[in-house]
Order: C-alpha cells, then structure tokens, then sequence
C-alpha cells in the first residue's frame, strides 16, 4: 500500500474538547485525550494542534506501507523532516493518530481486519475493566470520594458474558447508591467515601479494583494529610480488608521505592510508568506487577508493540486503557485483541466506550 491521501482536522472528544483526526486512503483515526495526566507521558501536540494538522495536511511523501513494522518509514520521516531526535517528541495524539490511519488503510488494502495486521494468530480476548463509580479528577462533585475509579472486573467464560455482567452490576450499583449523574467516563458520581463504596462493591461478588490516581491528591509529602507510611499502611489495608484484586497508582509517580512495601494481587503503574519502557523496567523492580498501556501516553505504536512484548516476557500483566476524553473510534480493541493484552480498560457507560467493548463482542463472535 502506498501513503497518497493524508487529511488531519480537529473533532470533538467526548468531553467537548478539541482533538485530532487523521484520514489516510479514506481511513480515518483519532486520538483521545486525557484528564488526569502523568508528568511523563508525551505532550500531546509538537507546537500544538494547529501545526500538527498543518504539518499533516501537507504530507506529500508517498511511502510504501506493507506491514505493521513499516510504520518506522513514517517515524523517520517525521524525524527527518521536523530534525526530531526522539519521534515522541512529534506528540502522543498526532502520531498515535497517523500511525493508526495507515495501520486501517493498509488492513483495508490488505482486505483483513486491523487486528491481523499486529497479530493474524491472535486468539484470546481481553478481560473488560469498567469503571463503576468515579472520584477525583474525574467528578464534578465537590464532596467526593479522593480515589479516581472504582472498578468492575468479570470473570465469565466469554467476552460477552463479561461485557452484561458488568453493565448489569453498574445499574445495580447506580440504583443502590441513589445516583444520577454521571462522570466523564460514564462512571457514577457519589459523595459516598472510599470505604462505604467498596463494601456495596463487595457485595456484587465480582472482582473489583481501585484507580487511586495518588499523585492527584499528594501534597507536600502528603496523601489528604496522611503520611506516606500511613498510606501506605491505610492501602494494605484496604486491599486486605476488601480483597482487591487490582489497584492502579497507589502512590505518588515519583514513589518507585514506595510501591516495594505495597503487598496486592495486581499492582498497577499508570502515571508512575507513563507507557515508557525505562520506567516500567525501573517499576517492575519495585514490585509492580502490572501496566497500563496507553497508545497516545506515548504515541509509537512500534513502542506500544515493544513495551508490551516486554511486559509478557517479564511476566508483566498489560492493560490497554482507554483515556477520559474518547472519540468513538473503536481501534482500541482491535489493538488489545492484536497485541493479545491481558485486560482492556474502556469504562461501561457511553457511545464512546460501548462502541470498543461491542467491538471485542464482534472479534469474539467470529471465533464461535
């Protein structure tokens, strides 16, 4: 396949704000953005949106394009072109957005499915990870609970099965908590605290997890003035007394040597790794055991592709994460599905979530 057609604009997020669509060929591709953001993830946009739609718009190199691993043509020639030393820095939205455009034109050439471009033996469907009730950043209420998500985590034969079990716990859980309004992940909003939610959680009998989103709420060597050991000591606490099957960013992102004294089944590194190889090696040492991949956290899919390659050697578990400001692009799935990661993380509620977890419902239905 050759690169001819390349068109960029600005569309709206789910949250209303701006973002990045990219067409190539007639295959179109955009990226999310996210609220609660890590300091190390890549900025969005080398000199901002605007250059990057008009640096795109005048694309005029047509480069041949015939697997997965050909998008180090494209990557060099921003490089080139830009005299970029690192090609993250051409920004996580932009080049996540670009490089998954060509991935769904060459599939379209190529007459297969995005996912077999990665991986044509793919086989084994991701556990869905949704968000149930939100806090943090991600709440429009001012009494709030301090941590981020609460999580619902199935555990049935099929990706069906997993996807209305976990929609039909949600709606119980809005109707037991009284709530109607939601976040802007389609999570239920709720002035109940951390304790309080997990026990009505608990009482669902399905896994659960939290998303503390710690570096949110540290202060001055402070967690909501609490000390780092008590913390820690109230997070051990919590997963012992709740059995937490997953907690994500327990502590501060700059905490490495602190997530050594957290003892849990599933210790996530999302801020604290930033989907960058050098930190998920420095975290794996530490104890973490699990990582977030967020392809536009970093931006080369050809890096996605190696860190997550990574994390299977390592006995990392991998979760591919949505972000809080979706498009309804559904491609996600396609790169859990072809990465073959242990667990995708796309909420429950919203057009935007549902179009990527009905998108696995369909790859499944193929197998049957």
């Amino acid at each position: 396949m050759i690169v001819k057609e390349v068109k960029a604009r600005k569309i709206k997020d789910s949250r209303n704000e701006e973002t990045i669509e990219v067409r190539v060929n007639g295959c179109r591709a955009s990226a999310p953005s996210g609220k609660s953001k890590g300091k190390y993830e890549s900025r969005s946009y080398y000199r901002g949106i605007n250059f990057c739609i008009k640096f795109l718009n005048n694309w005029k190199d047509e480069i041949e394009i015939n697997s997965f691993e050909d998008l180090k043509k494209i990557e060099d020639e921003i490089k080139k072109k830009l005299k970029l030393k690192d090609i993250k820095s051409f920004g996580g939205n932009s080049l996540f957005a670009f490089e998954s455009a060509i991935l769904k034109a060459l599939a379209k050439s190529q007459k297969k499915e995005l996912w077999q471009i990665i991986n044509p033996d793919a086989r084994i469907l991701p556990i869905p990870i949704g968000n149930c009730i939100g806090g943090g950043l991600h709440s429009h209420r001012n009494k709030k609970p301090a941590f981020q998500e609460f999580l619902l985590i199935p555990d049935k034969s099929s990706f069906k099965e997993n996807y209305y079990l976990m929609r039909k716990i949600y709606f119980d859980i809005g109707k037991k908590i009284k709530s109607n309004k939601r976040n802007d992940e389609g999570a239920w909003e709720t002035e109940l605290n951390e304790e309080n939610i997990l026990e009505i959680l608990n009482e669902s009998n399905i896994k659960v997890g939290v998303d503390i989103a710690a570096s949110t709420f540290y202060k001055k060597g402070k967690y909501n003035n609490l000390s780092r050991e008590n913390f820690i000591k109230k997070i051990n606490g919590l997963i012992q007394k709740y059995n937490l099957f997953y907690v994500e960013d327990p502590l501060d992102e700059e905490d490495f040597r602190g997530y050594s004294f957290l003892k849990g089944n599933l210790i996530v590194g999302d801020d604290l790794t930033a989907t960058r190889l050098q930190r998920i090696k420095k975290a794996m040492k530490r104890g973490v055991n699990a990582i977030i991949v967020k392809p536009n956290q970093n931006g080369s899919l050809l890096e996605v592709k190696e860190i997550i390659e990574f994390c299977k050697k390592n006995n990392l578990k991998t979760i591919l994460s949505h972000r809080s400001g979706e498009t309804k692009d559904n491609a996600l799935s396609d790169y859990a599905f072809g990465f073959q990661t242990d667990f995708i993380k796309s909420g429950i509620y919203g057009k935007v979530r549902r179009v990527k977890l009905k998108r696995l419902i369909r790859i499944e239905k193929n197998f049957a």
